[in-house]
C-alpha cells in the first residue's frame, strides 16, 4: 500500500498485479487498493489466469469492480508459459493449447459483456446464454502478451492492449508491426505497452554502480541454478529474454541504457533501463516513438525505486510532453504539479 500512497504523490498509474503461486492474490490486493481513497492514477492492472477460472465468472467479477471502483479496471490476462507452475494448479494442457483456451476465454468474456445472453461451444468452454447483470461501463480494456506463433493471433482478435518484454527496441518494433497487421487483418486497431524494470539516478554513473550492486551478492552457482530453471519454461517470450545475455555477465547493457542483468534471476521482465533520469526518459521516449504507449514499470526495491523514478524521470517526462499530470496530482512536498510543458 506505501507504494500506492507514493503514486498519488508522484503521479504514477497504474499499480499492476502478477499472477502465480509466489504472490498474493491478485484480486484481493488489486481491491484493496483500488478502494484506497486517494488520487492514485485513475486505474489498476489486474491479472487473470484463464483455465483457474470461469469465463463468465471472470465477466461478472470484472464488471463488479468496473462499477465499484468507477471504471478504473484494466484486465490483464496470463495464458502462463510454466507447465511446472500450471500443473500445480491443476492445469496440464501444452503451450499451444493454452493459447487457444485464452482465446476461447476471452471470447466469452466479451460476449458476457455484450449486454445480450451469449452461447460459445468450443473445445474448451461451453455456455450457455453467459451475461453479466449490467455490463461495464466503460468497457474493461484488455491487456494480454505472448511472443508466440500461438499468441500472435489471440492478441489480434480480443487485445486492446498488446505487452511485451522490454526487448531492445528493434525487436520490439517486429513484434510491433507484427501484431499490428495480424489486428488489421480482423479489422481492429491495437495500442502496444512495455515492461520494464528502472534504476533511475541523479547521474548515470550512480545508476549503474546500483546496477552492479544488484549482483554482487549473488554468485555463479545461483545464476546458473536459475537460468537451468527459466531455460526449462515453455514461454517464448522467456527464451527471447534469455537470449539477451545467454546466462553470462558479461555485455548486460545490451542497447544503449537497457540493462539484460535482471533477468540473470529473475523469470519475464528481464530487462531495466538504467541511467541518468534524463538517460532514462530518452529510452521511453524512444520506445514512444516505435509506437510504446503504455510502460509498465518496476525496480529493486520497488517503493524505493519508484521515488527514484517519480521524484526524477517522471519531471524529463512532463517537461517533454510525453505524460501529462492527472489531476489533482502531488509533488512529493505535497505541492501541486505546475501545469504546462509542450
Amino acid at each position: 500500500m506505501r507504494v500506492v500512497l507514493l503514486g498519488e504523490d508522484v503521479g504514477a498509474e497504474p499499480p499492476g498485479h502478477v499472477t502465480g503461486l509466489p504472490v498474493d492474490d491478485y484480486r484481493r490486493r488489486g481491491a484493496a487498493e483500488a478502494h484506497h481513497d486517494g488520487t492514485v492514477g485513475e486505474f489498476v492492472l489486474v491479472a487473470f489466469r484463464p483455465g483457474l477460472i470461469s469465463p463468465t465468472l471472470a465477466a461478472q467479477m470484472a464488471a463488479t469492480y468496473q462499477r465499484a471502483t468507477g471504471g478504473r479496471l484494466l484486465l490483464n490476462v496470463v495464458t502462463g508459459g510454466d507447465a511446472d507452475e500450471q500443473a500445480r494448479f491443476g492445469d496440464h494442457l501444452d503451450h499451444d493449447s493454452r493459447y487457444a483456451r485464452t482465446d476461447e476465454f476471452l471470447a466469452v468474456v466479451r460476449g458476457a459483456w455484450s449486454g445480450t445472453p451469449y452461447d460459445f461451444d468450443g473445445a474448451h468452454y461451453r455456455v450457455t446464454g453467459a451475461h453479466v447483470p449490467v455490463p461495464p461501463a466503460p468497457t474493461v480494456p484488455v491487456f494480454f502478451g505472448g511472443s508466440s506463433a500461438a499468441a500472435g493471433p489471440v492478441a489480434a482478435r480480443h487485445t486492446d492492449v498488446y505487452l511485451t518484454w522490454g526487448e531492445p527496441p528493434a525487436q520490439v518494433k517486429q513484434k510491433i508491426d507484427w501484431i499490428r497487421g495480424l489486428a488489421e487483418a480482423e479489422g481492429r486497431e491495437i495500442r502496444f505497452g512495455v515492461r520494464l524494470n528502472t534504476i533511475s539516478r541523479d547521474s548515470s554513473r550512480h545508476a549503474w554502480q546500483e546496477a552492479e550492486r544488484l549482483l554482487d551478492g549473488i554468485g555463479d552457482a545461483e545464476v546458473a541454478h536459475a537460468q537451468r530453471l527459466l531455460g526449462r519454461r515453455e514461454s517464448v517470450g522467456q527464451q527471447r529474454m534469455l537470449a539477451l545475455h545467454q546466462g553470462s555477465r558479461d555485455k548486460l547493457e545490451i542497447h544503449p541504457n537497457l540493462w539484460a542483468g535482471v533477468g540473470l534471476v529473475r523469470g519475464g521482465a528481464g530487462t531495466a533501463l538504467v541511467g541518468s533520469h534524463e538517460e532514462v526518459a530518452d529510452r521511453i521516449e524512444e520506445y514512444h516513438a516505435i509506437g510504446i504507449d503504455h510502460f509498465v514499470l518496476s525496480g529493486y526495491p520497488h517503493l524505493e525505486e519508484a521515488y527514484w523514478f517519480g521524484g526524477g524521470v517522471r519531471p524529463v517526462l512532463l517537461a517533454r510532453g510525453l505524460v501529462a499530470p492527472p489531476p489533482g496530482a502531488r509533488t512529493p512536498g505535497g505541492i501541486p504539479p505546475a501545469a504546462g510543458g509542450r
